[in-house]
């Protein structure tokens, strides 16, 4: 009986522990090609504003964390650099600076969401028709599925 019970626990804790890393490590297996470079550097080119994702803003950690320029035109947000992977990150504008998800939740419901994160090494994403981005002063890359903050960068 003690044996069978060890057994359960330890192959318990590994599956446990296998679940986990296969949700860190799935977004990365399934994420589609980062766009080039010299693509999103072009694109940049005309921003209206720019700002710069850090690491060592409240909310961020080891797994949630943004580095690299974040650029904004009239239609497109750019960012040159990198996110930590995971899964179902999502894209917003908000009025106010946030660095955690306890200052996000209170005004998510205000903030103007631009798309899907799919790609960990820079990303293009289309403003939506009727967002103005003047109208917001901060980006910030959201995780939807958990619930946590990964970064922001204020650019106006």
């Amino acid at each position: 009986m003690k044996r069978w019970l060890v057994r359960l626990i330890t192959h318990g804790i590994a599956g446990g522990i296998g679940f986990a890393l296969g949700i860190y490590a799935l977004p990365i297996l399934t994420a589609p090609p980062s766009p080039d470079a010299a693509m999103l550097e072009a694109r940049a080119e005309t921003a209206l504003y720019s700002a710069a994702f850090v690491r060592d803003l409240r909310g961020s950690d080891f797994l949630h964390w943004g580095e690299g320029i974040v650029s904004v035109t009239d239609n497109q947000i750019i960012h040159e650099g990198k996110l930590a992977p995971g899964p179902d990150y999502k894209l917003y504008l908000t009025t106010e600076f946030v660095e955690h998800e306890d200052e996000f939740n209170p005004i998510k419901v205000d903030a103007a969401l631009i798309g899907d994160v799919k790609t960990f090494g820079g990303f293009l994403l289309d403003i939506p028709q009727g967002v103005d981005p003047s109208a917001y002063t901060t980006v910030v890359v959201w995780c939807e599925t958990f619930g946590e903050f990964i970064t922001s960068a204020k650019y106006r």
